[in-house]
């Protein structure tokens, strides 16, 4: 959003990663010094250290109402360090071993870090962002630079199959994504079984029709239909976007 970048495809890379196809003409042209700044812009160091007011798009990740490192950093709680802040370090090493978990580690250590309040973006009162530095240390997605500058750079295409673990390369519904779960996602296996059972179902209703045809409308009975249908919603908006810049132009 911050460069402009309308169409946007996010793709399950099958394991562990997530893949976003910018599709925007102007972005597609970019040449790999533009593509390894806009990277770079959306990379953190290893080390995070706010010694002043973060940046807005670091603030939309963290801050108020920000969910991308909000979930999941309990479990680093036990292993953060506190070296810049020695007067937190060990109250909170004496108190972290009575706590049952690493979510109520992280809940102390939350209520330890008040701030100061600040009012706009241009105040200069000393705050403390302890909270976010390990947020945003242990859960902003890393990414792979290489990936995205170099135009020549091999890419998993959406529906592909994960060598290692089978799963099939889906698009994501940015809508349900908290219903998501990457172990739910088909693999071939579930796919050929689920496309045996379409296909006795389709020789009882539909004796005379083609295998090809019948296999092509049996995919909608599968596990993979949704993945597809948010695919297909993706390529309609971007014809209709690109019908409208047509029609502006003319």
């Amino acid at each position: 959003e911050d460069l402009g970048m309308k169409h946007r495809l996010w793709v399950y890379s099958g394991r562990r990663g997530v893949h976003c196809w910018v599709c925007d003409d102007a972005v597609r042209k970019w040449s790999p010094a533009l593509r390894a700044a806009a990277v770079e812009y959306l990379t953190l160091v290893k080390k995070i250290s706010f010694l002043e007011w973060p940046h807005r798009a670091v603030w939309r990740c963290a801050g108020s109402g920000g969910r991308v490192c909000a979930g999941g950093v309990g479990s680093a709680v036990s292993t953060i360090s506190l070296d810049r802040r020695p007067q937190h370090r060990e109250p909170l090493q004496g108190e972290f071993p009575k706590k049952r978990d690493s979510v109520q580690r992280w809940e102390l250590l939350k209520c330890r870090m008040e701030r100061t309040r600040v009012s706009g973006w241009t105040g200069k009162s000393a705050v403390c962002y302890a909270d976010w530095e390990i947020m945003l240390q242990y859960c902003f997605p890393r990414l792979d630079i290489n990936v995205s500058k170099g135009v020549g750079h091999l890419l998993k295409s959406p529906f592909s199959v994960h060598p290692k673990t089978g799963r099939i390369s889906v698009p994501l519904d940015r809508q349900r994504l908290d219903q998501f779960s990457p172990f739910a996602v088909p693999t071939m296996s579930s796919l050929c079984h689920e496309l045996d059972a379409a296909g006795d179902d389709g020789e009882q209703e539909d004796v005379g029709e083609t295998e090809p045809k019948r296999r092509a409308r049996d995919y909608k009975k599968t596990s993979l239909a949704p993945y597809v249908r948010v695919f297909e919603q993706f390529v309609e908006e971007m014809e209709r976007a690109r019908r409208g810049e047509l029609l502006r132009r003319s």
